[in-house]
């Protein structure tokens, strides 16, 4: 069972740099960062879309803050530690 902890671990660092490089705007489609979100985004969407249906996004100075990935990382952690 270490196996699936560890990549359960990995893709909670999939998460994490997938949110970090959400708040870096890409001026065009092209390029190693547009390309690096998008993948990111196609790895973690399956994951996140179901969360942000559920979870209501509160306003923070007039901006929606998206918990979904919080919620995401904790709810991973403690299946890999129950593993």
């Amino acid at each position: 069972m270490g196996l699936i902890s560890n990549l359960i671990y990995i893709y909670i660092y999939v998460l994490v740099i997938s949110a970090l490089l959400s708040w870096f705007p890409t001026t065009s489609s092209q390029g190693g960062l547009a390309t690096t979100k998008r993948v990111l985004a196609r790895l973690t969407e399956p994951v996140l879309r179901p969360l942000r249906q559920i979870i209501p996004r509160p306003n923070v100075g007039g901006v929606g803050i998206d918990l979904s990935v919080i919620v995401a990382v904790i709810l991973l952690a403690v299946i890999a530690r129950a593993i």
